[in-house]
């Protein structure tokens, strides 16, 4: 007889490890979205935007786009979502005749980085114990 998705998912979730939340520098728990990682900064590409950003003050276009390896459409569409959210900001000027636009990590961006962080940390740390069994 086949197995139901149902049975599959119980036995999957029962033997998966349990990844306790991620807890913040004080101690407590990491607030808003704990169980699950930040989707939006998840994605390769945003992921290298943040970083990037996170290790310099600012960051133009070309440089970020050279650095991940990426076409003009595909960075642009996930630094706007990025900026949406708050996490960057962008400005927009000119040098000379060329358009220069720069990007630069906000609170907001720095502190989501950080709990994704954290939590992946956790994630890997809890992997980590289940392979010690």
């Amino acid at each position: 007889m086949a197995d139901s998705g149902a049975a599959r998912r119980q036995r999957a979730e029962a033997s998966a490890p349990r990844v306790p939340a991620p807890r913040s520098a004080g101690g407590r728990g990491v607030a808003r979205g704990s169980a699950s990682l930040d989707n939006l900064i998840h994605h390769r590409i945003r992921l290298g935007i943040v970083s990037a950003l996170a290790a310099a003050e600012s960051l133009t276009f070309n440089e970020i786009k050279a650095l991940l390896e990426t076409t003009d459409g595909n960075l642009s569409v996930h630094a706007r979502k990025l900026e949406e959210a708050g996490y960057v900001t962008c400005t927009k000027t000119f040098d000379g005749r060329r358009p220069r636009t720069e990007y630069r990590l906000t609170s907001v961006g720095r502190r989501e980085l950080t709990r994704y962080l954290t939590h992946m940390e956790a994630l890997i740390q809890a992997t980590r114990d289940t392979l010690k069994r």
